[in-house]
């Protein structure tokens, strides 16, 4: 049987929305990866890098909103 999903999320006795969890993912996914972008020199295909890298997160806090 299929757990059923968990809005908030027991740390504790601190309540805690699961969102704020895959955003915590998102941005140390981003922390990981923005090195590594520079390093491989990737980053000089983005025309404005901030903004790639918010898009980027976006789409990190989706993919673990999804998958978790």
């Amino acid at each position: 049987m299929n757990a059923p999903l968990q809005s908030v999320i027991n740390i504790g006795g601190l309540l805690v929305s699961s969102f704020l969890v895959h955003v915590g993912l998102g941005l140390l996914t981003m922390v990981i990866l923005k090195p590594i972008l520079t390093k491989t020199r990737l980053d000089r295909f983005m025309w404005n890098v901030p903004l790639a890298e918010f898009g980027m997160l976006i789409i990190f806090t989706g993919i673990y909103t999804i998958l978790l």
